[in-house]
């Protein structure tokens, strides 16, 4: 049986994917500006064998709802938000395996700044560290950022495509194996005929230096990607190593699944496929049931259509509620408009749940452990990337309920395997 992948899904944010439960009285996430809040969310996933913390992050806000911010502003819908990488030496240093899965946005970065912070972390987690790429697909962040316009879809992957080769480059080539010799007696810590400077260009930018770090522990971090739209696979499949897919259904999930191991395989590499699940366990089926309608009276219907808003384009305020959904001219998330299949905001808002988009899983600790092993069969899954409900109760109950029921079956690790995040991904 295939050993499951765990990762857990969190942004340095009150609200980020189920929204509203920030209101629920046992939520924690209101702590999010203090650092032993993080500490402690990272000892539990070390507790619970979990190979990484998957850390969202957006630039701009969600402000297309009622062409304004103020509902988002107002159910804290991914706002505030803080710099998630500042969050990760202080967890690294309190665990010693579990790894770190950073994102951050290309349009806001110059490669040859990125590449130190990278490689900084990756020297300061002892190897732990990993990159999810975003191109962003917000209009307030290109705003913010002094752009006149977000660059379109498939321009944006473009740029990543160049941004990626100058880091690669930087991590890779400048620093020679060997560069470094550390030698106190003859005053030489760096050969200088081992590192050659780096030049590449991209949109909006030129480099041409040496880079700054030693080499690190992986020299690259572990790329992580989310792209489902026909240009984003494609990045995926040149580029990721870990690649994160949204659950819809699973024949639709494992055709998005070999698709993407399919184009991977004609260049020779390997992915990891994750699927995005949202738990809700207990102890049985019926008290797993009671939480989680106890958990949906604080959702949010409308943080849900501002998130979606955002990421599709789609003011869903000013939409009739029986009309069909129009896919518009949006430069925003294709794969999630092409998601909506005309359907009407009725229906929307009907399918969603805990404040999402995402079917939760609700059962006792077999039912859940099941549901995840069918999907991962059925869909050819490597594991799943679990969103947070009412932190951090939902990530305490999954370690303490569901990763014993999955050891029990042979589907989940016992011990963590040596090496850097990469070798024990991929061990």
């Amino acid at each position: 049986m295939r050993q499951l992948r765990l990762h857990a899904f969190e942004m340095n944010t009150v609200g980020h994917i189920q929204q509203g439960l920030w209101r629920h009285p046992r939520d924690q996430s209101r702590h999010y500006t203090r650092l032993d809040h993080w500490v402690s969310l990272a000892r539990t996933l070390e507790r619970g064998l979990f190979d990484g913390l998957f850390l969202a992050d957006v630039l701009g806000t969600y402000d297309v709802y009622g062409g304004s911010p103020e509902a988002a502003l107002r159910g804290a819908v991914q706002v505030p938000a803080n710099d998630p990488l500042l969050l990760i030496p202080a967890m690294a240093h309190a665990t010693r395996h579990l790894g770190f899965a950073v994102t951050a946005n290309i349009a806001a970065e110059h490669p040859f700044v990125f590449a130190r912070r990278m490689s900084t972390l990756d020297h300061l987690t002892a190897g732990r560290i990993g990159w999810n790429v975003v191109t962003g697909y917000l209009e307030s962040a290109a705003r913010a950022l002094g752009l006149p316009r977000q660059p379109g879809h498939d321009a944006r992957y473009d740029a990543a495509d160049a941004f990626l080769a100058a880091a690669r480059d930087l991590w890779l080539t400048s620093w020679e194996d060997g560069a470094v010799l550390r030698d106190r007696a003859a005053g030489i810590y760096t050969d200088p005929a081992r590192v050659r400077p780096v030049t590449a260009s991209g949109p909006g930018w030129s480099l041409h230096g040496i880079h700054l770090s030693e080499p690190s522990p992986q020299r690259v971090p572990v790329i992580y990607q989310a792209g489902a739209s026909g240009r984003g696979r494609r990045f995926a499949a040149e580029h990721a190593e870990c690649v994160f897919v949204n659950a819809t259904t699973k024949p639709q999930v494992a055709r998005l699944v070999a698709d993407l191991r399919a184009q991977a395989a004609s260049l020779g590499r390997r992915l990891l496929v994750f699927m995005g699940a949202t738990v809700v366990v207990s102890t049985t089926a019926a008290a797993a049931h009671a939480k989680h309608a106890e958990y949906e009276a604080y959702a949010s219907p409308e943080g849900a259509l501002v998130h979606s808003a955002g990421s599709m384009g789609i003011d869903f305020a000013a939409l009739p509620q029986d009309a069909p959904i129009l896919a518009p001219a949006t430069q925003a998330i294709l794969s999630n408009v092409e998601a909506l299949g005309g359907t009407t905001k009725r229906a929307f808002i009907n399918s969603l749940s805990l404040g999402g988009r995402q079917p939760p899983i609700v059962g006792a600790p077999a039912e859940v452990a099941d549901a995840l092993i069918a999907w991962s069969e059925a869909a050819d899954l490597d594991g799943f990337i679990l969103a947070r409900t009412v932190t951090p109760e939902c990530f305490v109950d999954f370690v303490d309920l569901v990763v014993p029921e999955l050891q029990s079956r042979g589907a989940y690790k016992t011990a963590y395997a040596p090496g850097t995040l990469r070798e024990k991904l991929f061990t």
